[in-house]
C-alpha cells in the first residue's frame, strides 16, 4: 500500500455533472439522447456524463464547420484579427488555469505538476500561432521573360481532428491552434475517456470571439464517429494522434477521398547514456523520460541503453532514485507518478511485463499494480525497471504505454545506433554525452523525428514534433504545421507590352 503524504491543494468545486458537445457555437446533446459516463482513473469513480454522438451528430457538426468555412468570415479575417482572437483564447485560458488543470487531473489521472505544465503549453500554443500566422505568407518568384509569379497561402478547409487520452488539453491545442490560425474550421473528436477539457476549450473559443461553426467538438466512440469523420466527404483534412494501427486505418479511409492527412503515432524511443555523460543529469533525465505522465507518452524513452563501462554505477543510482518517486493523490504537489487511464490499459501493461518475464527478462523494480491509500479503486501501476532484455523481445519492440522501461547494455556508437534504430518506430530519442563530435554523429545516425541531447524535454511551442517510419508523418507544434492546414496557390501573370500569341495565329 502506497501512503498519501498530504491533502490535495485543490477543492474540486469546479466540475459539472454533465458536459455538452459544442456544435455551431452552441451546447449540443446527442440527437439520440444517449450519454457516456466519464471516470476519474485515480479513483475509478464516475465524474460526469457527456453525449454519445452518432453519425447524425457528426453530420450536423461537419455541416456547421463546412458552412462556417464556405460562407463565414473567419478565413477572410485579416491575419492580425485572427491573431488577436487566438491571443484572447490564451488570455481566457490563463484566467481559468486552475479550473483547466484540475479537470485535466480529475479526468486523466495525471499528476498536478504534469497537468500544470501541459495546460501552460496549451496556452502558449495559441500565443505562438497568433504570432506565427502573421508571418506565414506566400512568396514572389523570379520567372523568365516578362512574367510575374507570386504564391499565396489559403486555408485547406474543414479539418477533422482526432486526439488521444494521454494529453487531452495539450493535444487539443496542438490541433486546434494552427488550424484556426490558418483560417480552417475544425471538428474535434476527443478520446472517449477524456473529453472534458476539449469541451471547455471549444467553449473558450466561442467566448473569445471565434465565429460559430469554426470550432466544433463531438464526443463518442472512435470506432463509430471517429471512423465516420475520417471518411466524410465534406472533410478536407484529417489530423490524428494515437496508436499506429488506428493511424493506418485512418490513412486508408482518408485515401478514398484523397484527404490531406497528418499522423502522429506510436513510439519506442531509445534513451542512450554514454560514458562521458553527467551521471546525475542522465539518471534524473532518464527517470523523467519514462515515468513522466505515468509513461503514457508516445515519446516515452522506454528503451534505456547504458554503456557497459558505466552500467553498474548508473543502475545503482537509477534504482535508488526510482524508489524515491512519490505516488499519491494526483492533486498533491508532491506526486510524481499518476494513475493509469483505465483498467483495460492497466491489464495491458501488466501483460507485457508478465510476457517479458516468460521470455527470460528480470524485473528489478515494480512489475505489479499498486494500491494507493485513499484511491484503492483506482488504476495504478508501479514504476517498473526490467533488465536481461534483448532488443528482439516483445517488450523491447512494442509500445507498452505505461511506466515500464527496459534496460540494455552497449559497447560502442555503431552498435547502439543499430539497436536504437532496430524498431518499426522513429518518433524520439535521447542522448546523454559531453563530446560534441559523438553527439553529432549519433544524432545524425538515429532514425527519429525528435532527438533530445542532455535534456529530458521533447517539445516546446515552435519546435517541430513528429516521427519517422511507423511513428507517422507531418510535423506539429512548429511553424511548418501551418503548411499542413494551408494550400499554396501559384499565380502567374504576363507583364509584357505585346500580347502573347504562342500559336502565331
Amino acid at each position: 500500500m502506497v501512503k498519501t503524504h498530504e491533502k490535495p491543494i485543490f477543492i474540486k468545486e469546479v466540475k459539472r455533472d454533465m458536459y455538452q458537445m459544442v456544435i455551431n457555437g452552441k451546447p449540443a446533446d446527442a440527437k439520440s439522447g444517449e450519454m457516456m459516463t466519464v471516470y476519474n482513473p485515480a479513483t475509478g469513480k464516475p465524474i460526469a456524463e457527456v453525449p454519445k454522438a452518432d453519425r447524425e451528430d457528426v453530420d450536423i457538426a461537419v455541416e456547421a464547420a463546412r458552412t462556417a468555412f464556405d460562407h463565414g468570415k473567419w478565413k477572410r479575417y485579416p491575419v492580425g484579427k485572427r491573431a488577436r482572437i487566438l491571443n484572447k483564447i490564451a488570455s481566457i485560458m490563463r484566467g481559468r488555469f486552475r479550473e483547466l488543470v484540475e479537470m485535466e487531473v480529475i479526468n486523466s489521472g495525471k499528476t498536478l505538476s504534469a497537468a500544470q505544465g501541459q495546460v501552460m503549453q496549451a496556452i502558449e500554443d495559441f500565443e505562438f500561432y497568433a504570432g506565427a500566422i502573421v508571418g506565414h505568407r506566400g512568396d514572389v518568384n523570379n520567372v523568365p521573360g516578362q512574367f510575374f509569379n507570386y504564391t499565396q497561402k489559403e486555408p485547406t478547409g474543414v479539418a477533422a481532428q482526432i486526439i488521444p487520452w494521454n494529453y487531452p488539453m495539450m493535444m487539443a491545442a496542438w490541433k486546434v491552434a494552427p488550424a484556426i490560425a490558418a483560417g480552417c474550421s475544425v471538428v474535434l473528436k476527443p478520446a472517449s475517456l477524456t473529453p472534458i477539457t476539449a469541451i471547455l476549450l471549444a467553449e473558450i473559443c466561442t467566448e473569445a470571439g471565434v465565429p460559430d461553426g469554426v470550432v466544433n467538438v463531438v464526443t463518442g466512440p472512435g470506432t463509430t464517429i471517429g471512423a465516420y469523420l475520417t471518411e466524410h466527404e465534406a472533410i478536407d483534412k484529417v489530423a490524428f494522434t494515437g496508436e499506429t494501427s488506428t493511424g493506418k486505418d485512418i490513412m486508408a479511409k482518408a485515401s478514398e477521398t484523397l484527404k490531406r492527412v497528418t499522423l502522429e503515432l506510436g513510439g519506442k524511443s531509445p534513451n542512450i547514456v554514454f560514458p562521458d555523460a553527467d551521471m546525475d543529469a542522465a539518471v534524473n533525465g532518464s527517470i523523467f523520460g519514462i515515468f513522466y505522465n505515468t509513461g503514457q507518452s508516445c515519446e516515452a524513452r522506454s528503451r534505456l541503453f547504458i554503456h557497459d563501462s558505466i552500467y553498474d554505477e548508473f543502475m545503482e543510482s537509477f534504482l535508488a532514485k526510482t524508489s524515491q518517486l512519490i505516488i499519491e493523490d494526483p492533486l498533491s504537489e508532491k506526486s510524481h507518478v499518476g494513475a493509469i487511464i483505465s483498467q483495460t490499459q492497466l491489464e495491458k501493461i501488466h501483460s507485457y511485463v508478465e510476457e517479458a518475464k516468460k521470455e527470460g527478462a528480470t524485473v528489478l523494480a515494480g512489475g505489479h499494480p499498486l494500491k494507493v491509500e485513499g484511491f484503492e479503486d483506482g488504476y495504478w501501476y508501479a514504476p517498473t525497471i526490467i533488465t536481461g532484455v534483448t532488443n528482439d523481445m516483445k517488450i523491447a519492440q512494442e509500445e507498452v504505454f505505461g511506466p515500464v522501461v527496459v534496460v540494455m547494455k552497449f559497447t560502442d556508437e555503431k552498435e547502439v545506433i543499430q539497436l536504437a534504430n532496430d524498431t518499426r518506430y522513429g518518433l524520439a530519442a535521447a542522448i546523454w554525452a559531453k563530446e560534441q563530435g559523438l553527439i553529432k554523429r549519433v544524432s545524425d545516425g538515429l532514425q527519429a523525428g525528435v532527438v533530445m541531447v542532455n535534456c529530458p524535454f521533447s517539445a516546446f511551442p515552435g519546435t517541430p514534433f513528429g516521427g519517422y517510419k511507423e511513428s507517422g508523418f507531418g510535423r506539429e507544434l512548429g511553424i511548418e504545421t501551418l503548411d499542413l492546414y494551408t494550400e499554396t496557390k501559384s499565380v502567374l501573370s504576363y507583364a509584357g507590352r505585346k500580347p502573347l500569341n504562342p500559336f502565331n495565329l
